[in-house]
């Protein structure tokens, strides 16, 4: 039992290095070699974790193996134009001006309903309102709508306002995360301010406490609703 808790603990972390090695993508965002990859990984951990009988070195060998393929392929798909278009092949347009391109769905073995579906993924429900429709190479499909069914932009209504920035999150689950207020040259005095003003004892209470480059803070208790989002000086 004793071997066979280790030989799941060394494949496993094994598999976790592969997979971390192939990046943070969802499986339906994945290159075809990547897929593969996956796959593969998959089935090659299983053995060696349920059959004792088989050599450990039989599993590890074989996945080492693929995580050295997988990072010369991705190292060629980055530096290589051409062997990135052999690889994952090219984008397909499948509506154009003139509408759907028939050939290209055959080609991409596509048929209306997959295509009326994809639509509907990127919220268009109306295959007249298409510009243009384009089949990514890992399947996702992107699209443009007409000028006239597109909708209206702040620029378009001429409304000004302030630039969106990006949330930062300086306590996650009641712990500091001390890179984040170092990146933004903040201390924990001041969070401490913010705790002593909405009445908090303890940061170990607080959910999320998140600030942006305008001042906005997002800041909740736990098992408690959003308290408040208020403003103070740029930061």
């Amino acid at each position: 039992m004793i071997t066979l808790i280790l030989r799941s603990i060394i494949i496993y972390c094994i598999v976790l290095v592969a997979i971390r090695l192939m990046g943070k993508r969802q499986i339906g965002d994945m290159q075809p070699f990547e897929l593969v990859a996956t796959l593969i990984i998959a089935d090659l951990a299983c053995i060696p974790m349920s059959d004792v009988s088989i050599p450990i070195v039989f599993g590890i060998v074989p996945l080492l193996s693929l995580i050295i393929i997988h990072y010369f392929f991705t190292f060629l798909n980055r530096k290589s134009v051409y062997f990135r278009t052999f690889l994952n092949g090219k984008p397909v347009i499948i509506i154009d001006e003139n509408g759907i391109d028939y050939k290209a769905l055959k080609k991409l073995n596509m048929t209306l309903n997959d295509l009326n579906e994809g639509l509907r993924a990127c919220n268009c429900f109306n295959i007249a309102d298409v510009a243009y429709a384009i089949v990514e190479t890992n399947g996702n499909i992107s699209v443009l709508l007409k000028s006239l069914a597109s909708p209206a932009t702040n620029e378009d209504l001429k409304i000004s306002k302030e630039e969106n920035s990006l949330n930062v999150i300086l306590v996650n689950d009641g712990k500091i995360m001390k890179e984040n207020l170092i990146c933004l040259n903040l201390t924990e005095k001041f969070i401490n301010k913010i705790l002593k003003e909405q009445k908090t004892k303890s940061i170990s209470d607080i959910l999320i406490f998140s600030i942006n480059q305008n001042g906005e803070i997002y800041y909740q208790e736990k098992n408690k609703p959003c308290k408040s989002i208020f403003k103070k000086e740029k930061i």
